[in-house]
């Protein structure tokens, strides 16, 4: 038996999933749970994988939004520790995380032997896929799918994305943040990313939401459109390659971090910029 599980829930979660078994050094099996999308609640997920994992040494989950649903639940099922948001491995039992919405970089040790692990897609990437191993998906259990509501489209995935453009609550309306941030994005060939407070406002949907609680993305180049940089949301892009960000502040956080700075109202700043293109 391989000392690993490793447990995907979409394609783009394999590469750094194996990555990481790379990295740390053991053979693993690889489990794909997405089926057409339709992957059961975390509940019933949950026990049928501590089921499966009962004769593994580590369980891997992607440090995804599905990933922190069902890794925790399954660790106090196995009643092992979990490490999370891992970026780095040291030895078998020590791996670097960041802390503190990634202002510290710390080494943790996890001690027993066994445990879960989330891992980040950004830190671990490259590997080649193996095809994965049959899972049968369990019914639903205490918890039901009521219904799926997700973006449809052209537009690449957020978490893969070369290019990301992302719009915070200043974007005022569902119709105005797809015009100009949707557009830009187009323009470009990247993926859409937005706030929290976009997201809580009804701006953006849920599956954008850029940060510590949402997606961690490290693209080419990521645009912050109307972000004034909350420690949350730069917590989940700042180790995107080129920062661009648009602002009317010029005090806002997000030049702190930002390659690239323009003060300006986005209103004039993204059709300029569409127009250019």
């Amino acid at each position: 038996m391989a000392n690993i599980l490793l447990v995907g829930f979409e394609k783009s979660d394999c590469g750094s999933l194996v990555a990481f078994a790379q990295a740390y050094g053991k053979e693993f099996d690889l489990i794909a749970l997405s089926e057409n999308g339709a992957v059961p609640p975390a509940d019933a997920l949950s026990k049928a994988l501590s089921e499966k994992a009962a004769d593994y040494s580590v369980v891997v989950f992607p440090a995804t939004m599905a990933g922190k649903d069902v890794a925790p639940r399954v660790a106090a099922l196995l009643d092992v520790p979990m490490v999370t948001d891992v970026v780095g491995v040291v030895s078998d039992d020590t791996f670097v995380r960041p802390m503190f919405a990634g202002n510290v970089t710390a080494k943790v040790r996890v001690d027993g032997g066994r445990f879960v692990a989330t891992v980040r897609a950004t830190a671990f990437q490259g590997a080649d896929c193996p095809a994965p191993n049959a899972f049968s998906l369990p019914a639903e259990g205490a918890t039901k799918r009521v219904s799926v509501d997700e973006s449809t489209g052209g537009r690449p995935d957020l978490a893969q994305a070369r290019v990301v453009v992302s719009g915070g609550r200043p974007l005022k309306d569902a119709e105005t943040f797809e015009r100009l941030v949707g557009g830009l994005a187009d323009k470009l060939g990247g993926a859409v990313g937005a706030t929290r407070a976009a997201v809580d406002s009804g701006i953006a949907a849920n599956e954008l939401q850029v940060g510590q609680t949402g997606k961690i993305v490290a693209p080419e180049l990521y645009i912050a459109a109307g972000i004034s940089g909350s420690t949350q949301h730069m917590a989940g892009m700042k180790d995107s390659k080129v920062i661009v960000a648009i602002n009317t502040d010029g005090d806002a956080p997000i030049f702190e971090i930002a390659d690239y700075g323009l003060v300006m109202d986005l209103y004039e700043a993204i059709p300029q910029l569409m127009e250019k293109l």
